[in-house]
């Protein structure tokens, strides 16, 4: 059951792939997948060096315009038995979930994963949040940012940054996806970290106490 009361406290962001979870090995799988069901030859390994946009956007470098719908359906229908087992959290993930508990804040993962998959994540990892929007990417992660009250946002990727941006609110950055430290700094990030684990040791400079009075 949530800990904080959802009506008045402050909320955090948070991205899902390659934030808090290292969703490649499954994502790697499902590309593996669908090259063999289809023929087509899709080098998964450079499939998960870019992961960030939705699904549609690395499936149009492999299939054509018109295969690409019918394609995402495939994927997300292969997704659940093939990538939920092999998917871990990334260092830190509980910790700084734990941090902004800590601060009688809530918690919303962001991505743009579809709502479903992303939920079955966090149910398999133990990682609880007040609210999972999936199906959003940078200016659909700044909508929801808005609407959901967030006092700040936390991903891997460049155009996290920009959606953090475009919401008014900080974009805290860890360098854990495939975006360089240079990269989350040019793209507006108020913090850069390594890792998730760092996370708790910034808050107070990008998110001041009166936040969460």
């Amino acid at each position: 059951m949530p800990t904080t009361d959802l009506g008045t406290s402050p909320l955090v962001g948070f991205d899902l792939d390659m934030t808090l979870i290292d969703s490649r090995p499954g994502i790697k799988a499902v590309y593996d997948e669908l090259a063999a069901r289809t023929g087509v030859a899709i080098d998964s390994d450079l499939v998960v060096s870019r992961l960030g946009p939705p699904v549609e956007v690395e499936l149009g470098h492999w299939f054509a315009a018109s295969d690409v719908p019918e394609m995402a359906d495939l994927y997300r229908a292969l997704y659940p038995d093939l990538a939920i087992e092999r998917v871990r959290p990334l260092p830190g993930a509980a910790v700084a979930f734990e941090a902004v508990r800590a601060r009688g804040a809530r918690l919303a993962v962001i991505t743009a994963k579809n709502t479903a998959d992303a939920a079955r994540h966090l149910d398999h990892l133990g990682l609880r949040a007040d609210e999972v929007r999936g199906r959003a990417w940078r200016s659909g992660k700044a909508d929801a940012l808005r609407e959901l009250g967030a006092v700040a946002y936390v991903g891997d990727h460049v155009h996290d940054m920009e959606a953090a941006q475009l919401a008014g609110v900080p974009g805290l950055a860890v360098s854990t996806g495939p975006c360089t430290p240079a990269e989350l700094a040019a793209a507006g990030a108020s913090r850069v970290v390594g890792s998730l684990e760092e996370l708790p040791a910034v808050l107070d400079a990008v998110w001041p106490p009166r936040a969460v009075a």
